[in-house]
Formats: C-alpha cells, sequence, structure tokens
C-alpha cells in the first residue's frame, strides 16, 4: 500500500510548514526559559485550520481523518518548536474526539467551533495519583444531584490547566464494587473549569516548560447533567475510541522531533571541523546518525499504517500501540545522538538539541509505558497469556 502523502496532504503540510514558520528556536527558546504558553503560537494555529483538522466541516473543521492529523502533528514537531508545539495543540487534536463521536447535535454545536476557531482551550482530566495506567481504579466521584452532578477528586498531569477554559473529565459514578465489569460505572464529562472549585497546581518539570503539566484538586465542581457525554457509565467505553488515534499522533510527533534533531546533527557534523576534516568525515559519526534515519523512517511508516488502519475502520489497536513506541523509541534515539554529535556543544542551549532531548522523553513516558506497550502486543498480537 502506498502511504505517499498526496497532492492535497502536501498541500495541507505546506500549511502548516508555513504557519510554524514564523515561530522560530529563539522563540522556542525564551518561552521554555519563561515556561510561558505558546499564546502567539496556538493562534497561528487555529488560524490556519489546524485545531479542527478531524473535526466536522459544518462546524468549522476540515472533516479529515487520523492520517491528516498524524502528518499535521508530525510537521509541527518537526518545526523549531519540537513537542512544545505539539503539545501546546495536541488536546485539541484528540481530546474532542468523544465529542464528534459521541456527543449529540446540541453538545457539538456549543462545544466544537470555539475549540476550532480557538477562542476555548481544555485540558483532558483522566490520570489519577493513585491509579496511573489502571484507569479503571480512578476514586474521583460524580454523585448526581438533581440536573447536576457534585465532583470530588484529584488528577495528575493534566496538560494546558493552566490556560484551559474546558476539562474533559472522566470521573466515576457508580461504585466498583456495584458494576458488572470494572470497566463500567465511570462517566465522561466536557465542562467548565470553574477555579473556584479545582485548586490547579502547575508540576515543575524536566522540559517543555512553555506547555503546563498540573496537579487538579477538585471540591466540589458542579456539572450540569448536559454536560455529560453519551450515558452515564460508560464513559471508559468513549475514552478508549480516542486512545488509539493519540496514540498514533504521539508516535508521530516522535518521529517529527527526531527528524529535527537528526537535521541539527547533520548540518554541524557537515559544518563542525577537528583535526582538519569535517566530523561527518568519520564513520563513528555517520553510522549513528544513519542507524536513526533508517529508524525513524520505519517508524513513521507504522504511523501511517496504524492511522491507515483506523480511518478505514479496521482494528488498529495493536499497530497504534506499535507506532507510539517506535516512534517515541526512534526520536529518542534521533534527539540522543544528535546531542553526542554536538559534543560538548550538544549540552549548550543555543544549540537546542538539549531542549529536543529533554522534550522527547514525553512521547517514551506517556501515555503509556514502552513496558505496557510490550505487554499489550504480546498478548493482543501474539496471543501470550496476559501478564497483568
Amino acid at each position: 500500500m502506498d502511504f505517499t502523502p498526496g497532492p492535497e496532504q502536501e498541500a495541507l503540510r505546506r500549511t502548516v510548514r508555513e504557519a510554524c514558520a514564523p515561530f522560530d528556536d529563539d522563540y522556542w527558546l525564551e518561552l521554555d526559559r519563561e515556561a510561558r504558553f505558546p499564546q502567539e503560537f496556538h493562534a497561528a494555529m487555529a488560524d490556519a485550520g489546524v485545531l479542527g483538522i478531524a473535526m466536522p466541516e459544518e462546524l468549522g473543521g476540515t472533516g479529515l481523518g487520523v492520517t491528516e492529523a498524524a502528518l499535521v502533528m508530525h510537521d509541527v514537531a518537526r518545526s523549531s518548536g519540537g513537542m512544545s508545539a505539539a503539545s501546546a495543540i495536541h488536546i485539541n487534536i484528540f481530546g474532542p474526539h468523544p465529542i464528534v463521536v459521541f456527543g449529540n447535535d446540541e453538545q457539538r454545536e456549543r462545544w466544537l467551533p470555539d475549540l476550532i476557531a480557538g477562542r476555548t482551550k481544555s485540558c483532558f482530566g483522566v490520570t489519577e495519583p493513585d491509579a496511573g495506567l489502571e484507569t479503571t481504579k480512578i476514586s474521583t466521584r460524580a454523585v448526581r444531584d438533581g440536573d447536576r452532578y457534585v465532583v470530588h477528586g484529584r488528577k495528575i498531569w493534566t496538560t494546558t490547566a493552566q490556560v484551559a477554559d474546558k476539562i474533559m473529565l472522566l470521573a466515576r459514578t457508580t461504585d466498583i464494587d456495584s458494576v458488572d465489569r470494572r470497566t463500567g460505572g465511570l462517566s465522561l464529562f466536557y465542562t467548565d473549569l470553574d477555579r473556584e472549585r479545582v485548586d490547579v497546581r502547575e508540576i515543575p518539570k524536566m522540559g517543555r516548560s512553555a506547555v503546563d503539566s498540573n496537579e487538579l484538586f477538585i471540591d466540589g465542581l458542579e456539572v450540569p447533567i448536559i454536560d455529560r457525554i453519551g450515558e452515564e457509565g460508560r464513559g471508559f467505553d468513549y475514552i478508549l475510541h480516542s486512545l488509539n488515534p493519540e496514540r498514533i499522533l504521539i508516535g508521530a510527533e516522535a518521529v517529527g522531533i527526531g527528524r529535527n534533531a537528526l537535521e541539527r546533527a547533520v548540518q554541524y557534523a557537515n559544518e563542525r571541523e577537528v583535526f582538519g576534516r569535517q566530523i561527518g568525515r568519520n564513520q563513528a559519526i555517520q553510522h549513528p546518525l544513519a542507524e536513526c534515519w533508517m529508524e525513524l523512517e520505519a517508524a513513521f511508516l507504522m504511523c501511517l499504517g496504524a492511522a491507515d488502519r483506523y480511518d478505514r475502520e479496521l482494528p488498529c489497536g495493536p499497530y497504534a500501540n506499535a507506532a507510539k513506541y517506535l516512534g517515541a523509541e526512534a526520536g529518542f534515539k534521533a534527539c540522543t545522538q544528535a546531542v553526542m554529535t554536538h559534543g560538548g556543544m550538544g549540552y549548550a542551549k543555543e544549540y537546542h538539541v538539549e531542549r529536543l532531548m529533554r522534550e522527547v522523553m514525553i512521547a517514551r513516558l506517556a501515555p503509556i509505558s514502552p513496558q505496557l506497550i510490550l505487554c499489550n502486543i504480546a498478548e493482543k498480537a501474539l496471543g501470550l497469556p496476559k501478564s497483568y
């Protein structure tokens, strides 16, 4: 099957690259130092139509698939912004998917146009400190009270909560001991992030300082019943529908930042001279970079293959997981090798590869660990016994 982007896809990619171009290395280095959200970049992506790429055309979106979204997010991460640029808009690409698929007409019309236009920013409240990847064990509770729910609980690693107006929130509405299956009893909401009822505390972290990560303390958040997506108790099913696209996008973003770093390493290897010759003439420099190129190419093909299966409504779980795993591993290796190629200057912020290396770690760690992906592939693709 040919995964070469067609003319319309290439036109879309050109638009994205042109929109990213004004936001150069200096812009992203300044934001990284100041820990400031890239508001200008977010607005430019909205103007370019990127935020609504996978949303309905009748509401202002582009109505394209995960394949196009993966191409776009790859190119965003390949720009100077790396994962900071990608993370600033990532939630807009995959986060509203449950609204598109499972929301009713009134909800789609009420919520999606503002997201597409960039007037509203959202965050994703799923992970909890005591549950981690075991989502069915979350303890945040939403208790029905007439025409509303009242929510108490905690969330962690909630990206963009410092600037978000809305939150996609998963909460337990039925005790786990009272459900027939462990994935039952969870409900999904999209509602206002009321800071009178939600204490948002930023987590200082290793990289990507321009895009915040937070712990949320929810104390009596009132959520109107009209802000519940789909049926009560089926929130886990709705979240699952968006997980495969997210993993594909993370894989594509990791390839993008890896290619960003590889290009910088190649340029430096061509320019830097030691002992009267370019260091790029040395096979000890050439071979690791050549390996990075091959691994990035292979990982991107897996991303496109997984996206194609999703868009054609074929089973894609193992492929999406493999795309995330391979993309993250290849991107991490490329960023690390870029620092090594620069030698001591790789440690200097002015060459930017140290920033990329810090940021690419996100793709290895989240939203699922490489070890759990290997467990999933062993079980689902190979038929081995479940190990967890």
